[in-house]
């Protein structure tokens, strides 16, 4: 599977282990950055350039990390295609792809393991959408309220 990750500073380090697992496991696994430690950089365009590349590559899905996690899902949510979704344990992990069809994950690397953090990903990237008809018909209300506004 494809997979498009990015980070800030904050999640330079469980990205560099992420990207490692990933590509160990068979995935096709495109970096877009951070490339280096910089303290002082900033998680929007990461998040950013990894949405749109989810978005831009059908049937890939992406990952976006930072000391939370939170503001990292809210920048990746403003890609237009991108549903992400902040995990924090399996069950998240698992229902966001389960029931919302998620596209790109969000972790917190200051929240977790880096052990815990790959259990997230890995349960995130295997669950499939469920295509129920009430998680559909949801995921279509949302659809239509971005092209709306």
């Amino acid at each position: 599977m494809r997979i498009h990750i990015g980070s800030d500073h904050a999640g330079y380090e469980l990205k560099v282990a992420l990207v490692e697992h990933l590509r160990a496991a068979g995935h096709d696994v495109a970096d877009h950055g951070a490339h280096g430690y910089d303290e002082s950089d900033d998680y929007p365009p990461f998040c950013f350039e990894t949405g749109e590349a989810v978005v831009a590559d059908a049937g890939s899905l992406g990952i976006v990390i930072g000391g939370s996690g939170n503001g990292e899902q809210i920048a990746a949510n403003k890609v237009d295609g991108v549903r992400a979704a902040l995990a924090w344990n399996l069950d998240t992990a698992r229902l966001a792809r389960q029931h919302n069809d998620a596209n790109v994950v969000s972790i917190g690397a200051r929240q977790h393991s880096v052990d815990e953090a790959t259990e997230l990903v890995d349960a995130f990237l295997a669950e499939p959408f469920s295509r129920g008809e009430r998680h559909q018909r949801r995921i279509d209300l949302l659809t239509a309220y971005e092209r709306e506004r």
